[in-house]
């Protein structure tokens, strides 16, 4: 069984730092993409970074790009998400998924995409 549990949001003041966490376990040795997406109060959910476990290649849409980094631990079985210089504008519920069948490109670009498998989330909450 398939499951992804992500874990690190919290409240963090503008300008500060986050690093979120997405576990996974019962994956196939197949290769995945792996995103982060979030969903904003109000908002389509939307990718923030996309990582392949074949070579690590990563894609960040422009709206986080310099500020986010996605890189995984293999040994660990766990995809991580670093955050910084946070704005306001990054409150919302993040979600970690993956998908055998989407390069990351179309994965962080098709955010509201019924990707194959999905963590609970969790929440990333930076203040006005």
């Amino acid at each position: 069984q398939v499951q992804l549990v992500e874990s690190g949001g919290g409240l963090v003041q503008p300008g500060g730092s986050l690093t979120l966490s997405c576990e996974t376990s019962g994956l196939a040795s197949d290769y995945y993409s792996i995103g982060w997406f979030r969903q904003a109060p109000g908002k389509e959910r939307e990718g923030v970074s996309c990582i392949s476990t074949r070579d690590d290649s990563t894609y960040y849409p422009r709206s986080v790009r310099g500020r986010f980094t996605i890189s995984r631990d293999n040994a660990k079985n766990t995809v991580y998400l670093q955050m910084n210089t946070l704005t306001p504008e990054d409150t919302g519920i993040y979600y970690c998924a993956a998908d055998p069948n989407y390069r990351i490109e179309a994965m962080c670009i098709f955010g509201r995409q019924n990707y194959k498998f999905w963590g609970q989330g969790t929440q990333v909450t930076v203040p006005s």
